[in-house]
């Protein structure tokens, strides 16, 4: 492994564990270090601070261990291990009603650039740094030692969140085994996956809890699920008895999937209406209003520079979601925007309902499920945030 020295002073987040170095901290590097390679840290007097992967970038390297090592078969096992043994602890590994968790959040679980999430007896990888990927045979071999028969196959689903030019030519693919199987079960829903060409790794898992909870208002209420992706919560609700559902994507291949969902859990067109339609669009035609309201947006910011645009877009959309709960109802708003932290979306969310002008409640503050670790180091992995609202 190359070495790298950081400047007198720079080394004080890595001593409290934080697994990011930047580039401006760095003051001498050994020739030949490429994008990809596994590299060691050190202070300036020469002391070893942690182990990682470089990339040319602003953050130019990602730490994995602050013990050093040979990142080798065995450090990959204990990793992964690790993540399972968490998991395990949390109880959503072994559950008879649920079959889907992430096993591997990133940074959270001592492991940047790398995603796994479980879907049934298939592993899907997401890699987001090209060190990371690189390991990817050994990772894929950690998990088949780790989980043995009960793993039917380990995908790879990196072409869209590697580098552009690293990627190139590059193909989603199985390191092992093949397609067999796509439904899941979540708290005894069922859901179709498509893990292969659906967005992230197919399903969003870290709504879980808040899936759960939306089901414990929803019997008896309307409710509008907007962004519905493949309808999550509509299923939620119609299953806790929510009289009418209206589930809104721009998406055609989204709606696909929320029909198909809304199907397999038992529920026809009688209560539930899928609309293809701009949510924006959508929210401002007039109508009746509903008793819920769920606005689950993709992320409005990739970086800081897009921060202010991602605050606006928070604000129209919420004041317009506010016009349409029916007094006495609740909006359930959420953001995964990492660059907008839970006090600027709350205060975005409070300009909102002031521009609504509508009286409201905060009834719960809403995150990631604990399946999706933040590390107390890195408070950057806390990305979702949301508010369950009383409107009056």
């Amino acid at each position: 492994m190359k070495r790298m020295v950081l400047k007198p002073g720079k080394d004080a987040p890595l001593r409290r564990f934080h697994p990011w170095v930047f580039s401006g901290a760095v003051a001498f590097k050994e020739e030949g270090i490429a994008d990809g390679d596994t590299v060691e840290v050190f202070s300036k007097e020469g002391n070893y601070l942690a182990t990682g992967h470089y990339q040319d970038s602003n953050i130019c390297v990602r730490l994995f261990s602050f013990q050093q090592t040979d990142a080798g078969p065995v450090f990959w096992e204990e990793k992964l291990q690790n993540a399972l043994l968490y998991r395990k602890l949390t109880g959503i590994t072994g559950n008879p009603a649920t079959n889907c968790y992430r096993l591997v959040h990133a940074e959270g679980d001592g492991l940047p650039g790398l995603i796994i999430d479980m879907y049934g007896r298939t592993a899907v990888l997401q890699f987001h740094s090209i060190g990371m990927h690189r390991a990817s045979p050994l990772i894929a071999d950690a998990l088949l030692k780790i989980f043995g028969d009960h793993l039917d196959a380990v995908y790879d689903k990196s072409a869209e969140t590697l580098p552009d030019q690293y990627a190139q030519g590059m193909v989603n693919a199985y390191l092992f085994g093949e397609k067999n199987g796509q439904v899941v079960e979540e708290n005894g829903h069922y859901f179709q996956v498509d893990w292969e060409t659906g967005q992230k790794t197919g399903f969003f898992l870290d709504q879980r809890d808040n899936r759960h909870l939306v089901a414990a208002y929803a019997a008896g209420k309307s409710l509008l699920n907007a962004f519905c992706y493949s309808g999550g919560f509509s299923v939620y609700a119609l299953k806790a008895g929510a009289l009418r559902v209206d589930s809104v994507d721009a998406s055609k291949k989204a709606m696909e999937l929320t029909n198909n969902n809304i199907a397999l859990n038992g529920f026809s067109e009688s209560n539930h209406n899928s609309i293809t339609d701009d949510v924006m669009h959508f929210l401002r035609q007039p109508g009746e209003g509903y008793d819920m309201v769920i606005i689950d947006p993709p992320a409005f910011a990739k970086n800081i520079s897009k921060r202010h645009q991602a605050v606006q877009g928070y604000r129209r959309l919420n004041a317009l979601a506010f016009q349409k709960v029916k007094p006495g109802g609740i909006l359930f708003t959420f953001s995964c925007s990492q660059v907008v932290d839970k006090p600027l979306f709350y205060n975005t969310i409070v300009a909102a309902a002031l521009e609504a002008g509508r009286p409201v409640r905060l009834m719960h503050d809403l995150g990631q499920p604990a399946d999706h670790p933040v590390s107390l180091y890195h408070p950057e992995s806390s990305y979702l945030k949301g508010l369950a609202l009383y409107v009056e």
